[in-house]
């Protein structure tokens, strides 16, 4: 697992940190919208990161569990491991660990926006979502790529909120490495060690 984990760790960093990139040109064209503006954005963003995060999360662990015994995994097993691994590692890399770099920056506006709390109907609805698409049919690969960019757009909008738009170079700099860890550790820690830690096996997973 811990060889596995490794591999997609090193595999995903420059990915990540293409993601970081364009993050940082996002920002630089929206640094100056207001912060409802931006509010309203990481309310898309964040709540399509949780889906497309607990579609991977709950993917992985019915490939290696599930697959391997050939049967359909027990759909509360499922819920339980697709709904903390999305919106745990979600919240934990959109909203909290911006909020300390804003915290760290002294952003004006600083404010932690957690969406399970915020918006839960919506939040929890599309956690739902992506763990019943993952039950029928579950995809590793576009589910993982596509929530890394999901959830550096989304932590960046939680820390355009927060700036008003007063940022010198040097922030860029930091914020581009923020943005790099904030999505590359926590994001393969929801897709792979998070569900591998209930596997039981050592089966090796497809990609779909």
């Amino acid at each position: 697992m811990f060889e596995r984990i490794y591999h997609e760790l090193r595999s995903h960093a420059p990915f990540t940190a293409f993601g970081a990139i364009t993050g940082i040109i996002i920002m630089v064209f929206f640094r100056n919208v207001s912060s409802q503006v931006s509010y309203h954005i990481f309310y898309v963003l964040h709540p399509f990161h949780v889906l497309l995060s607990a579609l991977a999360t709950t993917s992985m662990y019915e490939s290696y569990k599930c697959k391997a015994d050939s049967r359909k995994c027990n759909i509360f097993a499922l819920l339980a491991i697709g709904y903390i691994g999305s919106i745990g590692i979600a919240t934990l890399s959109d909203s909290v660990i911006p909020y300390f770099v804003e915290t760290l920056l002294d952003m004006p506006q600083r404010q932690m926006h957690i969406g399970f709390i915020e918006k839960w109907w919506l939040i929890h609805l599309f956690a739902i979502a992506g763990i019943i698409i993952a039950y029928f049919k579950p995809t590793t690969k576009f589910s993982h790529y596509g929530h890394v960019l999901l959830s550096t757009w989304a932590s960046l909008f939680h820390v355009i909120m927060a700036s008003r738009g007063i940022l010198s170079w040097p922030s860029y700099i930091a914020i581009f490495l923020f943005l790099f860890l904030a999505v590359w550790v926590p994001c393969c820690i929801s897709d792979i060690a998070f569900p591998l830690l209930f596997t039981g096996n050592k089966g090796s997973c497809e990609d779909h």
